[in-house]
């Protein structure tokens, strides 16, 4: 019996205390990480809406060039004008005449609406 109890002495390995303070640690950087993944998934979702009302402000300009005058339709814009949008960005409110456009656009996983007024104007976050 007595070596029986010292083969045990010698086994290796964590105790239950051990393994419940690894899993707390872990629960502990899991909250932290989760809730900044979330925030840095929304602003690129922001930044693809974005990056894709400059573009459109770019095609709006090309446009202009061969018809002297801007377009109120986003689809005017797509393939021969080079406007090739994002998964899930959405235009809406595109209006031009012969001076200017105005043109609004949102992603919608993410927060923010975003607008440019043309020409040359830089785009602003509603």
């Amino acid at each position: 019996m007595l070596l029986k109890l010292n083969k045990m002495k010698d086994q290796k390995g964590f105790t239950l205390i051990e393994l419940m303070i690894v899993i707390a640690i872990i629960g502990i950087l899991a909250a932290i990480a989760i809730p900044q993944f979330s925030a840095y998934r929304k602003r690129s979702y922001n930044s693809s809406a974005n990056a894709d009302l400059r573009n459109a402000a770019t095609a709006q300009e090309a446009y202009y060039v061969d018809e002297e005058t801007y377009t109120n339709s986003i689809s005017n814009l797509t393939g021969s004008y080079g406007l090739y949008t994002s998964k899930n960005v959405r235009f809406y409110s595109v209006a031009g005449d012969v001076t200017s456009y105005t043109m609004r656009a949102y992603q919608t996983s993410g927060d923010k609406t975003y607008r440019i007024k043309g020409p040359g104007g830089s785009v602003e976050s509603l």
